[in-house]
């Protein structure tokens, strides 16, 4: 069977890493702006009928945005098995925060207009907006711990991971750093769309908290960059690695140095263009803000994200999640994926499915086109 494979193990495994990045991006640029956009409510809506207007502009597309993380999570659970085992070992707790957050929104969704009780609008108003902030911090701050290494190792006879962190150990400067880009970032992303989406006073204060969490993920973004290449430790193989290797993550030497996760940047310069589009991205969604253009803005919203986390995946590649308590049992790309043959099927089945999910999101899309208005939303018998 596997002599009709085209592809090499490692052609196979860079495939995947990057369709692992592709899912990552499209989860946080499709479905970050409706955490963003719970995560604002309080700030530019202040009458009820402007929040329900803010949850009617998200309400109809955020569960098909999840398809986006159930996917990304099924795609680590099936083409890196150990990647799945070691960071649910490691996160566990902050995974359950963040399922929680994940659990409530729907919740809120759809029962916070089911009652005209102004103390249950609020209290959901408070759960919507606390989930998105959440959920927006645990993402930030997972990805600082992966960039300054996890504390997990290997039992040498039965590969089973061994994590020896606890929950607050999760919570130190680098990683709170990052937590707070994220919800920014989200915020940003978010407040575009509503400024696109809605119209008058609501649409303005969206503009003004737009433009402050732009400005905010721009500094953040650049201090991150300027703490990975002053001090910050990475880590780098010293050892010669065999692409096609079976996966065995204790087969390398591995070691922590400071400004380590820059030297992807000197070996292939092409890859500049991240961090750029980070920048960039944000720089021209200020200027597309105070201009009034609200689909540039969103736009340039979605490449400032999306160079964001294509940032974090190029500093750190080939590395998957790098350990700081033994370097050598750090994961890679090369030696913590499935079988070839498991690629390959997994492969198949995403080129069947994955160009009819795209195809459903844009036909949603389309169909939901337009402003969502006061007017609209009192007059639709199915607006939440």
């Amino acid at each position: 069977m596997e002599q009709l494979i085209p592809f090499d193990y490692s052609t196979l495994r860079v495939i995947w890493w990057a369709l692992l990045g592709t899912l990552l991006v499209a989860f946080a640029v499709m479905d970050g702006f409706d955490l963003g956009m719970a995560t604002v409510l309080p700030l530019v809506a202040r009458q009820d009928i402007e929040r329900r207007v803010v949850i009617n502009v998200a309400g109809p597309v955020w569960e098909g945005n999840q398809v986006w993380l159930i996917t990304g999570g099924g795609a680590v659970f099936a083409a890196w098995p150990l990647l799945y085992a070691s960071a649910f070992s490691g996160f566990y707790p902050a995974m359950m925060l963040l399922l929680i957050a994940l659990i409530l929104r729907p919740v809120g969704f759809k029962y916070r207009s089911k009652m005209p009780s102004r103390r249950w609008r609020r209290a959901w108003d408070a759960v919507l907006c606390g989930s998105g902030l959440i959920a927006s911090l645990v993402f930030g701050v997972a990805v600082g711990n992966v960039m300054i290494g996890v504390p997990f190792g290997f039992d040498a006879d039965s590969m089973r991971p061994l994590y020896q962190g606890g929950f607050f150990d999760l919570f130190t400067p680098f990683p709170l750093l990052c937590g707070l880009l994220s919800v920014c970032m989200l915020a940003m992303h978010g407040s575009a769309l509503l400024f696109w989406k809605t119209d008058g006073a609501l649409a303005a204060r969206a503009r003004t908290a737009g433009s402050l969490f732009a400005l905010a993920s721009l500094v953040l973004f650049a201090l991150g960059g300027w703490w990975a290449a002053h001090g910050l430790v990475g880590f780098s193989i010293t050892s010669a690695i065999d692409p096609n290797q079976l996966s065995n993550p204790l087969a390398k030497s591995v070691v922590a140095m400071p400004s380590a996760w820059f030297h992807n940047y000197a070996l292939w310069p092409a890859m500049w263009i991240a961090p750029i589009l980070g920048l960039g991205g944000a720089v021209l969604v200020i200027l597309a803000l105070q201009l009034r253009i609200a689909a540039a803005a969103f736009l340039s919203s979605a490449l400032s994200v999306a160079g964001i986390v294509l940032t974090f995946g190029f500093s750190i590649f080939p590395f998957l999640l790098p350990s700081s308590l033994d370097p050598h049992a750090s994961l890679t790309i090369w030696d913590a994926s499935s079988s070839r043959l498991t690629l390959w099927v997994m492969l198949l089945a995403t080129a069947v499915l994955l160009p009819i999910v795209c195809l459903y999101t844009a036909w949603v899309y389309r169909v939901m086109r337009g402003k969502v208005t006061s007017a609209s939303v009192g007059d639709a018998p199915h607006a939440y």
